[in-house]
């Protein structure tokens, strides 16, 4: 299996997690102050420069007020 954070599924995951963010008036800056780091991280995970894994993405459905399952459900209506 390919390993890479361009892949297309990849790609809407992040679109989405940005796309809750900036829906819910949330900056990135306040984001990162939600989740204990800076505004760099949020940045690099929403430029696919930082690939996120499965706790750091529930941790980011927290702070964002989404349901995990939730989440996941919309993301995989999205990549189907």
């Amino acid at each position: 299996m390919n390993k890479t954070i361009h892949k297309a599924e990849y790609k809407a995951l992040i679109h989405l997690l940005r796309e809750i963010r900036e829906n819910a008036g949330i900056t990135q800056k306040e984001l990162a102050q939600e989740l204990g780091t800076d505004q760099t991280f949020i940045s690099k995970v929403e430029t696919g420069e930082r690939r996120l894994d499965v706790i750091e993405l529930k941790s980011l459905c927290d702070a964002l007020g989404i349901d995990f399952q939730e989440f996941i459900k919309e993301l995989l209506s999205k990549i189907k």
